[in-house]
């Protein structure tokens, strides 16, 4: 059975998702939670399902790229083999990203190619859309590159927008979506359902 690590920032609500999809239907195992800080309640969630929880802040490391190094061992030592991000809002170093090449995962909460990129994140992106007058928005689980939301997408969810919505009511629609289509994603992702040529993703049947 496939190892994944799930990084996440802040509540952890999307690494809930995961969480209790594998407890209905066990697709993976979820070995290492890494958080970007102390104090988030996804390292509280970590520790009531019994996943190890490390926190790695740059703050602490001379570079990124030290912080990444040091983040690549810990997973190598655990025999890694996807990692999933999960409301991580730092952005991933190059040497990382080579170190998993196609084995990494992020949900974006819009339909990306729009509104996604550097400054893209939180309410923001629903801020955005909704200045924009979109009428759908969504969600976008993709691969990580070394760009920011640039990688091949594997799965998309649309939401309609409403005229009355708000940043915030938008944003709780959208992550109802993401809660079911992120556990999604890594199910396929770890029971060898993802084929990825290029930036072209199937999904095999059966």
């Amino acid at each position: 059975m496939k190892k994944i690590a799930v990084f996440a920032s802040g509540s952890g609500s999307d690494f809930q998702s995961i969480i209790d999809a594998n407890e209905r239907e066990k697709f993976c195992e979820i070995s290492l939670l890494v958080a970007s800080k102390e104090g988030i309640y996804a390292i509280d969630r970590a520790k009531k399902h019994g996943i190890e929880a490390l926190v790695r802040n740059k703050k602490d490391y001379a570079s990124v790229e030290e912080m990444y190094a040091d983040i690549i061992l810990q997973l190598q030592k655990r025999g890694i083999d996807y990692v999933v991000l999960a409301g991580y809002l730092s952005m991933i170093s190059p040497n990382f990203v080579q170190a998993f090449p196609n084995r990494i995962i992020n949900i974006h909460p819009s339909l990306i190619p729009s509104f996604c990129g550097k400054g893209y994140y939180g309410l923001n992106v629903h801020r955005a859309a909704l200045e924009y007058g979109v009428k759908i928005s969504g969600l976008t689980v993709h691969f990580v590159d070394e760009q920011y939301d640039s990688g091949a997408i594997i799965l998309q969810r649309a939401v309609e927008v409403r005229e009355d919505d708000t940043p915030e009511s938008l944003q709780a629609r959208i992550l109802e979506e993401e809660h079911r289509a992120l556990p999604e994603a890594v199910r396929l992702l770890t029971t060898g359902k993802i084929r990825k040529e290029g930036r072209k993703v199937t999904i095999v049947k059966g």
